[in-house]
């Protein structure tokens, strides 16, 4: 089971990015695939979640608005598009794959974690 995260870059404050999620070994069915990130000092924090049951989206209220999640079972893939982007954005950006029932917003929901996606954004 591997989840590799990728599409991370620089881009200016008001921007956007296109965040992938890929599965390999296994696919998303039947789980919850959430989105954290973790800047410099800080610890990992949510970011957005999306259910597998129901397809229900989660976002942090400091996303909410800019960010969306979705997911392509198909192509096993889930992704994370990032508008608005602002400076306090930046971070590490980790995918992570969670029990369908767990809480969508705890770390300890997930056990399979991706390397991690860097984003910056400039003033």
């Amino acid at each position: 089971v591997q989840l590799q995260a990728f599409g991370g870059g620089l881009v200016q404050a008001g921007g956007s990015l296109r965040l992938s999620c890929a599965a390999s070994g296994h696919t998303f069915s039947s789980y919850t695939v959430g989105w954290f990130r973790q800047a410099p000092g800080k610890e990992r924090g949510f970011v957005a979640a999306v259910r597998w049951s129901g397809g229900i989206q989660y976002y942090a209220d400091s996303v909410k608005g800019r960010f969306t999640i979705s997911r392509d079972n198909a192509r096993k893939t889930v992704y994370l598009q990032m508008n608005s982007l602002k400076p306090e954005d930046t971070a590490v950006y980790y995918c992570a794959r969670g029990t369908d029932t767990g809480t969508y917003y705890s770390t300890s929901t997930y056990d399979y974690w991706g390397q991690g996606t860097l984003v910056t954004v400039s003033s």
